[in-house]
């Protein structure tokens, strides 16, 4: 990450005081500045979107229900958010990844979200942190903080607390040292972290069945791998019936890996598209048909608007580019997630983005709501929104923004 060229060239050009959360695996173990102190008085709802605003966050269709500040989750800089829906007791929980550790927060009343608490950092503070779930277990890796491993933690365990505590990992994998992102399929039960010292920063892949009990299985190591979605295949390829495949972001090209059998795993297609900076991030739809990608440095290389590629990969062998959706503002993209027929963006200073498509193979696609994290600027800068989850059973969207803390939103 830090020693990628590109993204040194990245962070000159933009002279950003915070590092955003891309380039590749490789840890420098240096903490990178701080952002600046949010604005004082800064609103934490609930308040209602009318006229363009919601008390101090500029937006389009979309509430605020509460914000929470990062000092009061004994943090100061945010990064990634997941959430957790407790089946058992129908509660919802944001985690979200700060520079020291992972905070948990009962957001199931939206308007009045509960801090219980902060799983620390394993090793020391840094901006990278990435959180996923499976079986009632939060997988936490980090980046620029040594040999921190994969924590787990049994999210039962916030049952009952009433108070904010200081929490401890059940379990700490240490087959990799740093890891840069964090990919589960939850239908499989195999965990994909890249940008690991391990592997070639490619996919190193853990069987994680047994949750407490995190066994290696194998190693993809072909292109470094920035990011990845990893499915249980659906798509019209009938090529791929049943087989689990990996959508990885890989830096300089995007790659699709038939990952079915771990221990011979087989690189389908890599591609690129017109203009490509960097292959930060991206997304299927859910009928496994297209794939949405988000480039972290195009908006400063080529001085263009927030972009989403988007591609046909119907036929995993021979995908096509179709074109790039290009947003109202300059702000850099950072993660997007897709539910239904809509895209969840957390484009860095522009906050949250919803966007609606149609069909994909004929461009449809339009901005249908926002918010606005990050009432600072639109500037092309790596602070703002840095992550989105959208998948909490209530419909409420999670937020969480590197300056100003988690946000729970809904659509109106």
């Amino acid at each position: 990450m830090i020693a990628n060229a590109k993204w040194i060239q990245a962070v000159v050009a933009t002279i950003v005081v915070f590092v955003g959360g891309c380039g590749g695996g490789g840890s420098s173990g240096s903490p990178s500045p701080q952002p600046p102190a949010p604005p004082p008085g800064l609103s934490t709802g609930p308040a209602v979107c009318g006229g363009g605003t919601a008390a101090d966050f500029s937006c389009a269709g979309v509430n605020l229900r509460s914000r929470v500040a990062l000092a009061s989750m004994q943090g100061t800089a945010g990064n990634d958010v997941w959430g957790w829906a407790d089946a058992q007791t129908g509660k919802e929980y944001a985690l979200m990844g700060m520079t020291n550790g992972t905070a948990f927060v009962d957001v199931t009343d939206p308007e009045s979200p509960v801090f219980l608490g902060i799983l620390p950092t394993a090793t020391i503070s840094a901006p990278w942190r990435d959180i996923k779930v499976y079986q009632d277990h939060a997988f936490i890796v980090a980046d620029g903080a040594g040999a921190h491993g994969m924590q787990v933690f049994d999210l039962t365990r916030l049952r009952g607390v009433n108070a904010p505590q200081t929490f401890t990992a059940d379990v700490r994998y240490g087959d990799f040292q740093n890891t840069h992102n964090l990919a589960i399929n939850e239908d499989t039960g195999f965990a994909y972290a890249v940008g690991t010292n391990t592997c070639n920063e490619g996919l190193h892949i853990v069987d994680i069945t047994i949750p407490n009990n995190p066994m290696f299985a194998a190693c993809h190591d072909i292109f470094e791998v920035h990011d990845a979605q990893c499915v249980s295949y659906i798509g019209p390829d009938a090529d791929y019936a049943n087989a689990e495949i990996c959508a990885n972001s890989a830096e300089d090209r995007v790659e699709l890996v038939d990952v079915t059998n771990k221990s011979s795993t087989v690189s389908i297609a890599n591609f690129t598209y017109p203009q490509l900076g960097f292959v930060h991030q991206g997304w299927l739809t859910e009928d496994h048909r297209f794939l949405l990608i988000g480039d972290e440095f195009d908006e400063n290389d080529f001085s263009v608007p927030t972009r989403t590629h988007i591609f046909d990969v119907s036929d995993l062998d021979a995908p096509t580019y179709i074109s790039a959706y290009e947003g109202p503002t300059a702000s850099i993209d950072h993660n997007l997630y897709v539910l239904g027929n809509r895209v969840f963006e957390a484009n860095y200073t522009s906050g949250l983005r919803v966007l609606e498509f149609g069909n994909l193979a004929n461009s449809e696609v339009s901005e249908i709501a926002f918010f606005d994290t990050f009432p600072d600027s639109d500037a092309v800068d790596f602070d703002g929104a840095w992550s989105v989850y959208p998948f909490l059973p209530s419909g409420n969207i999670l937020v969480s923004d590197i300056s100003n803390g988690l946000f729970v939103l809904t659509l109106q």
